[in-house]
């Protein structure tokens, strides 16, 4: 019982984290990896924290108005969710888990974009944000979205970072909005991710369920920290969690080998 109830207090608070920028696998996989296989890791990971974005996007409603137009949100939504289906598929059916190698880097540098973010827009006599890239990067910011999708529905660790550094090239809006519209997009990516990896029965339900429930509850307090927080304050959290993501797995995957040659 006392293993239940510590997943449902890690998952509370990666669903917090999730919310606000993304992570929260970085806590729910290493555990869930103490007691299953990786891939049946993954994918009760997923279901758990799934279940932080619509308490999330349900918070942060008001912040999604005036974001994008609804022709840019099709063409966000369309790529995020067809990446995020083909990912789980691939997870369902491979299970490889090599490119893992890539994720440091990967939320490394979603992390810098966010942190220049500032230099990528300019404000108008009116105080409005538009992003000086939008019609000349747009094609390769959607093939961004995609790839992220994808990498979402394969792994999903770090995914909210990647997503607001997508993101950080075509959003009008502040940070809070971008964050807004990332939980948005998520939860219909990983939604579809979800559903793939319970019909093909990856997900360890007797851990899932109550990391659901600490999901529901992480969600929306990240939700509420997000919509009520000043933008400067959710900005340097986003970064703040992007660069300890990014260390996290830079350790995971090169510490042993700096361990080694020290010891040499």
């Amino acid at each position: 019982m006392t293993s239940y109830f510590l997943l449902f207090l890690a998952t509370v608070l990666a669903g917090t984290i999730n919310a606000l920028a993304g992570g929260g696998g970085l806590i729910t996989f290493p555990l869930l990896m103490l007691v299953v296989t990786p891939v049946t890791a993954d994918a009760t990971s997923a279901v758990a924290l799934f279940f932080a974005y619509p308490t999330a996007v349900w918070r942060t409603r008001d912040q999604l108005e005036g974001v994008l137009g609804r022709g840019w949100l099709w063409l966000l939504l369309i790529p995020s969710v067809l990446g995020g289906l083909i990912g789980a598929v691939l997870l369902s059916r491979m299970g490889n888990r090599n490119f893992v190698q890539l994720v440091p880097w990967l939320v490394l540098v979603a992390t810098v974009i966010i942190v220049l973010r500032p230099l990528l827009v300019r404000r108008d006599e009116s105080g409005s944000v538009h992003p000086d890239i939008t019609l000349t990067l747009w094609p390769v910011a959607i093939a961004g979205i995609f790839l992220v999708g994808l990498y979402g529905g394969y792994f999903g660790s770090g995914i909210g970072i990647l997503m607001i550094g997508a993101l950080s090239f075509i959003s009008r809006g502040d940070i809070r909005h971008v964050v807004a519209l990332k939980n948005f997009l998520t939860l219909c990516m990983r939604g579809v991710a979800v559903l793939v990896l319970v019909l093909e029965g990856d997900v360890n339900w007797k851990y899932g369920v109550p990391m659901a429930i600490g999901g529901l509850v992480g969600g929306y307090v990240g939700g509420m920290v997000s919509h009520r927080a000043n933008r400067t304050v959710v900005r340097s959290i986003v970064i703040a969690i992007g660069f300890a993501a990014s260390a996290y797995y830079l350790w995971k995957l090169y510490g042993p080998l700096l361990v080694r040659a020290g010891a040499e």
